[in-house]
């Protein structure tokens, strides 16, 4: 019995030596994953875009940021969707907050290019469940997620409050259309 037992601590331990060394992973190298690299910039009144691709839209307004995202060429943009957040980093109980806020999509007259305007964001409603945890800082958004089309030939361009933050990420289609029959 004694041997059994000291038989199986040691073949525990070796299966925990070797998960330790699974779990081990090395750097991520971002033109392997597949993903597009995208270039973002953020603009004020006092700083503005030098950058003759944008030159058409206006600079920001004081107490605003215009947000620019540039996208790589690529053969298969049909593939792709940028989903956009826009929010705040807030300090928040344990209930579900959103901001509220008026997005504006604005076509930019003579050109028929779209870029988007939050003028003003404010506390918008939350759950009021009765939260024992301490506050944590959280990104809370404003309304829902934006999804737009992978489109290279022209910056995505934001113009939103100055204490206000732009999220994005790129979501790919993996797998083939299928038919319904």
């Amino acid at each position: 019995m004694i041997k059994t037992s000291r038989l199986m601590a040691a073949f525990i331990g070796f299966g925990f030596a070797v998960s330790g060394s699974a779990m081990a992973t090395s750097p991520i190298k971002q033109n392997e994953l597949n993903t597009p690299s995208i270039q973002t910039g953020v603009f004020t009144a006092s700083q503005p875009s030098t950058s003759q691709q944008i030159k058409m839209f206006p600079v920001a307004e004081t107490g605003m940021q215009q947000h620019v995202i540039t996208l790589k060429k690529l053969a298969n943009e049909d593939d792709f969707l940028i989903e956009i957040q826009i929010g705040q980093n807030k300090l928040v109980d344990c209930n579900r907050h959103k901001l509220m806020g008026d997005l504006q999509k604005i076509t930019l007259e003579g050109w028929g290019y779209d870029y988007y305007k939050v003028d003003k964001i404010m506390s918008g409603p939350s759950t009021m469940m009765m939260c024992t945890e301490p506050k944590t800082t959280q990104f809370v958004m404003l309304g829902e997620s934006i999804k737009v089309k992978y489109d290279s030939r022209l910056p995505k361009i934001y113009y939103l409050p100055e204490n206000t933050e732009l999220r994005y990420r790129v979501w790919r289609a993996e797998s083939p259309f299928n038919f319904s029959k």
